[in-house]
């Protein structure tokens, strides 16, 4: 029998697939808007000045960053985002939320903050919801910690 922290592991595992799968079928269904495309949209709504460069939103985006070039191609063709130079950095390019983006975003997000509450967050009461919290953000924050290590290691 696995070990209660395994579990506790094996359980975060099976409640993100399955939370996410359903998340994504609620949003293709009624918006047909894929989850990652939602992700895109929040992460850019929530940037300053609606806009980021691809590296950082690859950094930011929570669902799927394989594949992320082609999707903001696709985004972009959609109408949903645009793609533009970085003036400063030829190499770089910037992402910018299109009004239209700002639309789609805004009509889905209530059909997907209800979801989030139907399928996660109906589960927690307070307490849970506290110690759930501060233990899941403790796990990212040193991933993330170990992550920016790893680039800087890399850079050297």
């Amino acid at each position: 029998m696995a070990s209660l922290p395994m579990r506790a592991w094996r359980s975060f595992l099976e409640a993100h697939a399955r939370v996410t799968t359903l998340l994504e079928d609620d949003l293709v269904r009624a918006k047909g808007l894929p989850l990652a495309w939602y992700d895109v949209l929040v992460q850019l709504e929530e940037a300053e000045g609606h806009r980021l460069r691809m590296t950082e939103l690859a950094r930011r985006v929570l669902i799927s960053k394989s594949g992320l070039t082609r999707l903001v191609d696709r985004m972009a063709a959609a109408g949903l985002v645009t793609r533009s130079p970085d003036v400063r950095d030829r190499r770089g390019r910037w992402v910018e939320l299109s009004p239209a983006g700002w639309e789609r975003l805004r009509d889905a997000a209530p059909l997907h903050l209800r979801g989030v509450r139907q399928y996660f967050t109906g589960e927690l009461d307070e307490d849970s919801a506290a110690v759930l919290a501060g233990v899941l953000g403790r796990v990212a924050a040193r991933a993330e910690e170990e992550l920016r290590a790893r680039e800087r290691q890399r850079a050297r």
